[in-house]
Formats: C-alpha cells, sequence, structure tokens
C-alpha cells in the first residue's frame, strides 16, 4: 500500500461517435502524462462522447466501443498510468452506463452507473439500464468510491461507497452548462463530502455538443468541503495532483490550483457551443445576414471569437424600408470586427413575388404577408450563398422572438445554428455592452469596440414596413422577458406573475403566443443550451394546445 497517489484529471472535448479521435485523445493524455502519474480520471462516456443518445442502441455502436476499450487495455500492458474510463457497456444482454480501471494490462474493475437522470436535457433511460449502488474499487491498496455523474446528484451512492470503506470519492461526468450550474455543481458536491467526511474529485468533460455545451470546470474538495482545486472552464486541460495519506488515514491533494472564474460564462458557453458545432461539423466558417440591429451584430461578435473574422461572412440584405442608419451600422460593426461584408438587395426579388402573387392576393390580404415575403428573400439569399460557398447560416433570432414566434418561418429562422436561440433580447443587451468593455479569454475577435453604440441605443425594428418597432407588436422587452421567464423557467401561472405586478391581459396575451408559436420552434435550428431551461430538449409541449382557454377562463 502507498501513501501517496498521483492522479491526473483529464478534462477533455470528446466527439460522439467519432472513435478513432477520442481513441487518440486518451492516448495523447495518457502518454504526455508525468512519470509518476498513477491514475488518469477521464469523463463519463469518454470512449464515444456524450451524449450518444440512440447510438447506443445500435450493437454495432457497442460493440466497437468495446473494441476500444479492449485496444486501451491491451496497451496498457506496456506500463504506464491506469485509466478510469467510462463507456456504454453490455452486462448480461443490457446496456449500462460503466466505469471502467484499466491496470497494466487488465481490466480490474467496472462500476455501473446507479441513478439514470429523466429530467431536463436527460432522457437516459430510454437508452440505459440502471445498475446497483456502486461498490468501491481497490487501487494501489485503497478503496475508492466512484461515481457516474448523476450518482453524486443524491446521498445515496456516496453513503453506501463510505459505508464499504471508500476512503476517496471519484466522480466522472458529462455535465452540461448552464447559467450559475457551477456552483450548484459544487454544493451538491459539498453536500456528499460532508455526509461522508471523504474528500471528492469531480472531472467534467468540455465543448459543444449540439445543442449543449459542457464547461469543464473540473474541481476537488477536501474532507472538509473546501475548494483545492478547480480547473479552467470551456477548455481542455490534463490537471496533474498529488495525494498523500496522512496518519490518521486520509487523504489530502498536496497541489492545489484553481483557475478563475470565467469573465462572463453565457459568452463563454455561446463562443464554445459555436466553434465546436462548426468546426465538428467540417464547416469552413459562417455566414449571416447583417442587419444593423443587436441580434446580428452580437451574433457576429460572437461567431468572430469563435471562428476568427476569416471564417465570417455578413452579408447586409436592404429592401425599400431599410434605413440608412441599419446600412452604416451594419457596416461599421463588420469593420470594427474585420470580417468580409457584402450587400445584396432584396428589392428586385420582393417586387417580382408582389408582382406574381397578385393575382392572388385580395385588398384583405393581411400585412404580415407582404411583410414575411421580405425575410423569406433574405432566407433565400443566404441559403444559396451557404451552398454556394460551404459556409453554415447562422440564425440570429433572441429567445424572447423564439418564444413567442416574432420571427418568419423559412425567413430570418432558416440556418444551421442559432448562440442566441436560449438568451433572452435584454440579456442580449448585456452581452453586447460587456464585449465592447472585454475581449473575451480564448476568443479570435479584435479587442475594445465591436459594436457601434448606435446599435445598442436605438429602438428594435424588423424595418418590414415604415416606421416600424418590435414594440409595436411585443411589450417591452424588460417586461417580457419576465413574464417568460416565469412561464417557461419557473412555470408560474397567472396568478403568480399577476401577483409579481405585471398586467393580467399582458401576461395572457404572453402565454397564447408562447404556446401558438410551438410549432414556429419545431423548425428552428439548435443552439446552446443557456437558461435553466432550454426549448427544444426540455421543454416539450403539444403543437395543439388549447389550455389557455381554460386559464383564460379562470378568475
Amino acid at each position: 500500500m502507498t501513501n501517496a497517489l498521483h492522479i491526473t484529471l483529464a478534462q477533455i472535448n470528446p466527439i460522439v461517435g467519432d472513435l478513432a479521435y477520442n481513441l487518440q485523445k486518451i492516448q495523447q493524455v495518457r502518454d504526455s502524462a508525468p512519470d509518476h502519474t498513477d491514475l488518469v480520471i477521464f469523463p463519463e462516456t469518454v470512449l464515444c462522447g456524450y451524449p450518444a443518445e440512440d447510438l447506443i442502441l445500435k450493437p454495432i455502436f457497442i460493440d466497437a466501443v468495446a473494441d476500444i476499450l479492449k485496444t486501451l487495455t491491451t496497451e496498457s500492458a506496456a506500463g504506464g498510468p491506469a485509466l478510469l474510463l467510462t463507456a456504454p457497456s453490455r452486462i448480461n444482454d443490457t446496456v449500462m452506463n460503466t466505469a471502467h480501471l484499466v491496470v497494466n494490462g487488465k481490466l480490474i474493475a467496472s462500476v455501473t452507473k446507479s441513478n439514470l437522470p429523466n429530467y431536463g436535457v436527460f432522457d437516459v433511460k430510454r437508452v440505459f439500464t440502471a445498475g446497483p449502488l456502486p461498490a468501491p474499487v481497490t487501487f494501489r491498496g485503497h478503496k475508492l468510491g466512484i461515481m457516474i455523474c448523476e450518482d453524486m446528484w443524491s446521498p445515496a451512492a456516496a453513503a453506501h461507497l463510505r459505508d464499504q470503506g471508500a476512503t476517496l470519492l471519484i466522480v466522472p461526468n458529462a455535465s452540461p452548462f448552464e447559467k450559475n450550474k457551477q456552483d450548484k455543481r459544487i454544493n451538491v458536491a459539498r453536500a456528499r463530502v460532508s455526509e461522508t467526511n471523504l474528500p471528492l474529485i469531480y472531472v467534467n468533460q468540455c465543448g459543444g455538443q449540439d445543442d449543449l455545451v459542457f464547461d469543464g470546470g473540473s474541481f476537488i474538495l477536501n474532507e472538509k468541503g473546501g475548494v483545492v482545486m478547480q480547473g479552467e472552464r470551456f477548455v481542455e486541460a490534463a490537471y496533474d495532483t498529488t495525494w498523500e495519506r496522512t496518519n490518521n488515514g486520509h487523504w489530502l491533494c498536496a497541489t492545489p490550483e484553481s483557475a478563475p472564474a470565467p469573465e462572463n460564462e453565457i459568452y463563454q458557453a455561446a463562443m464554445h457551443a459555436l466553434r465546436d458545432y462548426v468546426g465538428k461539423n467540417g464547416f469552413p466558417g459562417i455566414i449571416l445576414g447583417m442587419s444593423g440591429g443587436i441580434d446580428s451584430a452580437l451574433s457576429a461578435a460572437i461567431a468572430v471569437d469563435a471562428l476568427g473574422p476569416d471564417a465570417v461572412h455578413a452579408v447586409m440584405m436592404p429592401s425599400e424600408f431599410t434605413s440608412q442608419d441599419s446600412l452604416d451600422d451594419a457596416a461599421a460593426c463588420s469593420k470594427l470586427l474585420g470580417i468580409h461584408h457584402d450587400s445584396v438587395s432584396i428589392k428586385d426579388a420582393v417586387a417580382a413575388f408582389t408582382r406574381d402573387l397578385k393575382p392572388h392576393f385580395t385588398a384583405d390580404t393581411p400585412s404580415i404577408t407582404h411583410e414575411n415575403i421580405q425575410p423569406r428573400c433574405r432566407g433565400l439569399i443566404l441559403m444559396a450563398l451557404s451552398n454556394a460557398h460551404g459556409k453554415m447560416v447562422l440564425s440570429t433570432g433572441n429567445k424572447s422572438e423564439i418564444a413567442v414566434g416574432y420571427a418568419t418561418l423559412y425567413g430570418d429562422m432558416c440556418g444551421g445554428f442559432n448562440v442566441l436561440k436560449d438568451i433572452y433580447k435584454t440579456e442580449v443587451y448585456e452581452l453586447a455592452r460587456w464585449r465592447n468593455a472585454h475581449k473575451p479569454v480564448h476568443g479570435f475577435g479584435p479587442a475594445g469596440l465591436v459594436i457601434p453604440e448606435r446599435i445598442l441605443t436605438k429602438a428594435p425594428t424588423a424595418e418590414l414596413k415604415p416606421g416600424q418597432t418590435d414594440q409595436d407588436s411585443l411589450p417591452p422587452y424588460d417586461v417580457l422577458d419576465a413574464i417568460l421567464q416565469g412561464l417557461v423557467e419557473d412555470d408560474l401561472d397567472v396568478a403568480a406573475l399577476t401577483a409579481k405586478g405585471f398586467d393580467r391581459a399582458t401576461v395572457l396575451r404572453v402565454w397564447t403566443l408562447l404556446d401558438r408559436a410551438e410549432y414556429k420552434r419545431r423548425q428552428s435550428c439548435p443552439g446552446p443550451k443557456i437558461s435553466a431551461r432550454a426549448f427544444d430538449r426540455e421543454r416539450r409541449y403539444p403543437l395543439t394546445n388549447h389550455f389557455v382557454k381554460h386559464v383564460e377562463n379562470q378568475d
């Protein structure tokens, strides 16, 4: 039995389904670890990436993952550190989320996940079978208590491991980002430490995977719940730590290291989500409509920080209603960001569609019909340029607009990804002001002002008709966003919102708009989860839904 352990926390960014890439990543971390390293801990399901979703239902996929595990096990016979690798594994004709300890050419222990989350973004009971409460694993004469991700979020697994003699808790994770999530993780981990009087190692994945972004931030708590070490957020890293066994049998981490918290975690999450979505899917860059408004300006800034200015192509598509201010602001923003800027007028296209459709319109045809021809012409132009150059169209609608349907299907909603999808309009302004004052860490964009001040101060408008502003159709954004927060994230009813001071008629109107826009959201492109409840995965409402009528009839 040794009284010291050298443990590396491998906070890496795997790619779902790219088993060869993930194998290479693991090998690189293993081979670059210091010679004295005893154990390298990798994130949850590192062999295949997370979440693999229904890939796990394919037997050929599980077999391929098993082959990668065999390769790493065989390679470990040549020496080097032990590896803690988590993967979907077939056990007794079922598939379980399993942590495997590989040492000197042998798979010496396997621990299955017992607590399968089935809430929020998690829907894993459809692909995994839960295992029993984990038992400690003996390594170098010491009992290690391994809890896979969700097993840490309730007391049972940690208590069972303590009762079975574990002396150190280890938690491999693929825990997705949301606002203030890191504090929640640390608080939950502290609860397990308090209950067991055992130190805890938490290793998290980083990087973007479709609509989820993983923010890393791996950490270590001592037996008193103090943060001994905290890794950097949103970036890959390997943290080498030294552990010493005291005379009373307790483990102490002797190499404290803590990275500063990110300056703006929402901006960082959006930036890294876009970087990985574009990079992992092989796009050479993005193209977006640059309107001269705040949403496209912030989207462009995030894109430049994520991908670099050479990978971002902005297109202004003016109509007869586009103001000179918008033309100037779009060009100025593109210049500040250092990106390619084109202008393609939609006037002739709109005129042609209007002319050809005129025989099918009447005097009673709603004005929205004519207005929506404009964004659909813009969508056609962006998709044509995307096809021509291979760049992905970046949609620019914010959560407020998407929530109430203040967007045009097959128009401004078209695109492959939307970094603002889970960011409310009021937050868009906050992020834009923050970006003008800060250059984000690991961002590729310029320092200083990147969004002209007039974009921040002028009234938001779609410019689809003369004198139009967003507030012609919507409540002020500070009111709208607060009501939406109550309806979407907090599940409040009308009475609860009116008790907060909101007008009942306004609340009912927003509720109605929210329900009616469900069909649009079902057709919207993906975007990173930022809030406690994003659309798509974790808010599933029927398209045909008349419950608001019942709500309207309540006193």
